[in-house]
């Protein structure tokens, strides 16, 4: 995959996993509430096994997003976020602009995603609620991490 990078002043979105900071994306994960004590090696794995974005300011990642595809007909983008002293800026809104007008994303059927409180982000990019949600199933496990004993890690 070539490298993909998008600009605006001083920040910056790229794909080269070489300058993420999985601290700072594990930091963030482990308090989320839809990952809240995701183990690190878990954090990896899922990095390493989708298509991620960081957001730097400078070389300091400052924002993270992810996609779960096969570059063919689906996205499910997760684990979106923009560290909190960096937000009010539009810059999420970009990150996910820049997520989907990457060059292996494009002619997709259908994006996904879950979100408990950022809909109205996820509007301005296009996204809407589900057309026929009884269609959906779902199968989670909400103890998982803390089996896997990562919780507090």
């Amino acid at each position: 995959m070539a490298a993909y990078e998008r600009r605006r002043g001083p920040y910056t979105v790229v794909t080269d996993a070489a300058r993420f900071d999985l601290d700072v994306i594990h930091g963030y994960l482990v308090r989320s509430y839809w990952a809240e004590g995701i183990p690190r090696e878990v954090v990896a794995r899922s990095v390493a096994g989708s298509l991620c974005f960081g957001l730097l300011e400078g070389e300091a990642q400052i924002g993270f997003a992810r996609v779960i595809t096969d570059r063919a007909t689906f996205a499910y983008l997760a684990d979106v976020f923009v560290l909190e002293p960096h937000r009010g800026q539009g810059l999420g809104v970009w990150l996910v602009e820049c997520v989907m007008e990457h060059p292996e994303l494009q002619g997709l059927r259908r994006w996904s995603l879950v979100t408990r409180d950022a809909h109205a982000l996820y509007r301005r990019t296009g996204f809407t609620a589900l057309a026929a949600a009884d269609r959906w199933m779902e199968k989670t496990d909400a103890d998982v991490y803390r089996r896997l004993g990562g919780l507090g890690a």
